[in-house]
């Protein structure tokens, strides 16, 4: 799945297109390393996403195309 949906559809980030523009700014790594916004996200992967001057870790539990607000938690873990 790509990098944008994925933070919108775990509801990291409330829009996709705030996503894709966190993305294209450089605000968020997958692995330490500087994603776009169509990079793909694994079970696995380790996000970083800077919010100001605070970061966020998660690490990626699950991917998934769709999602209830109340699941959304379940698809990643803070680290």
């Amino acid at each position: 799945m790509r990098l944008d949906k994925y933070l919108k559809v775990s509801r990291l980030i409330k829009r996709r297109s705030v996503a894709n523009e966190a993305c294209d700014a450089g605000r968020v790594q997958i692995n330490g390393r500087p994603a776009k916004a169509g990079t793909e996200v694994k079970v696995g992967d380790h996000l970083t996403i800077q919010f100001g001057n605070k970061d966020v870790n998660v690490e990626v539990l699950d991917v998934q195309e769709t999602v209830h607000k109340e699941n959304a938690g379940e698809l990643y873990k803070y680290i």
